[in-house]
Parts: structure tokens; C-alpha cells; sequence
């Protein structure tokens, strides 16, 4: 299935070498170019990407308000469900750029810095396009354990994950170290397809979007270290 992206950023030039970039896979098409937030978000209601490349630090709207714009929050009435709106990754020059925290929280599904290879841009868009978060990273990681520390004080929630079994509970703090699927599966000895129902019920007992926000969820409410 063909991937459509939609890329963002104020420079002519980024946009253009991550385009030609992108469709250097067969399976991903660029079917947009935006110079702002504000564009950006147009286009998405527009042309319905897969993946949205949204670049931080943008004229008129920044890419933290555009992706709050695509995905954060509950969709207003006769709005599509949260599961078919785009998923964005944010592209940051530094990798302890303040918005990334931010970014996070508003619902983007992971970060790369500008400078990665290219290999890392394809596979970061295959990762978010089929749900998952762009976790991998070390530096992902830190940054939403940080993200979370800073935050939790502002968002206490005694209740944290009540309504999760204790089996739900472990996938959820396994998912938070960054694990992947196959990763829980072995960790807990349990079949694969049954660490994929758990994760389901983890995302949709919390009302979460993804596994991204599954981490900023277990680090912001103590139920992992970080």
C-alpha cells in the first residue's frame, strides 16, 4: 500500500531534498509541498495524508500548533476519528529543541533530526504511517523522559492506569522502555499476537493515539522510571 506524505517546511530547498528523498521508495508518494503550519494544516484537510513531515520551527503557525491543529485533542463534530487523521513526524535541527516536548504531547508520533540519514527518514515515515512510534532512538527516548518529568507535577492523576488489567499494566511500562511487540512478547512469554490485543486495550482504555503517546502517558503518571 502506497504511503502519502505531506511535507512541510519554510525552506524551498529541504522540502524539495526531502521529497526526492522519499520517493526514492516505491511505496511512498509526496503528494504535497507546505511553507507553514497553517498551510500545512489546509493541506492535510485537503489532499488526507498518510504522514504529515512537519518541520518545528515555521512562519505563521510553528509546527507544535499544526500538529495540535491535525491530531491533538478530541475531533470536533463531524470530524474524522482520531485513528484516520494523519500521523506526524517532526523534523528538529536540535535534538533538545523545546517544541519536541510539546510536539509530543500535542500528538505527533515521533521525531527525527534534520541531519539523519536518509534511510532513517524512509523507515521513520513507514514506522508512524502503520501506528507505531518513532522510539528506537536513545535520544527519542530522553526526551520524552524528560518531557514527562518536567510535566507531571503540572498533571497528577492518582488513578493512573486504573482501569488497565496487570497484564496491560506490564505491556504499557514495556512499551515505555521502548520495546517493540516481538520485544514484550518475549520479555512476558506470551505470543505476539496476543502482546498486539494488549497494546489495543492499553490505547484505547487511556484514550491515547498511539504508542508515543502510550510513553509520555506512563512516564508523565510515575508507572516507569525515567
Amino acid at each position: 500500500m502506497t504511503i502519502r506524505v505531506l511535507i512541510a517546511d519554510d525552506q524551498v530547498m529541504i522540502r524539495d531534498g526531502l521529497a526526492a528523498l522519499l520517493v526514492s521508495d516505491p511505496e511512498i508518494e509526496v503528494i504535497g509541498h507546505a511553507g507553514n503550519g497553517r498551510e500545512a494544516v489546509r493541506m492535510a484537510r485537503d489532499l488526507d495524508p498518510d504522514v504529515v513531515v512537519m518541520d518545528i520551527r515555521m512562519p505563521e503557525m510553528d509546527g507544535l500548533a499544526a500538529t495540535a491543529e491535525l491530531v491533538g485533542g478530541p475531533p470536533p463534530d463531524g470530524a474524522e476519528p482520531a485513528d484516520q487523521r494523519p500521523k506526524v513526524l517532526v523534523l528538529t535541527t536540535f535534538d533538545l529543541d523545546e517544541y519536541v516536548y510539546e510536539a509530543l504531547a500535542a500528538g505527533a508520533s515521533g521525531f527525527l533530526l534534520k541531519d539523519a540519514p536518509a534511510a532513517d527518514l524512509i523507515n521513520g515515515v513507514r514506522v508512524v504511517a502503520r501506528g507505531d512510534a518513532l522510539l528506537a532512538p536513545s535520544v527519542t527516548r530522553r526526551l520524552i523522559g524528560d518531557f514527562a518529568r518536567r510535566r507531571r507535577h503540572q498533571r497528577p492523576n492518582p488513578a493512573a492506569a486504573a482501569a488497565l488489567t496487570p497484564r496491560e499494566l506490564d505491556v504499557l511500562r514495556l512499551i515505555a522502555r521502548g520495546l517493540s511487540n516481538a520485544e514484550i512478547a518475549a520479555e512476558l512469554v506470551l505470543a505476539e499476537q496476543t502482546v498486539k490485543t494488549h497494546v489495543g486495550h492499553v490505547l484505547t482504555k487511556l484514550s491515547l493515539r498511539d504508542r508515543t503517546q502510550a510513553v509520555v502517558y506512563a512516564y508523565e503518571n510515575g508507572l516507569v522510571g525515567s
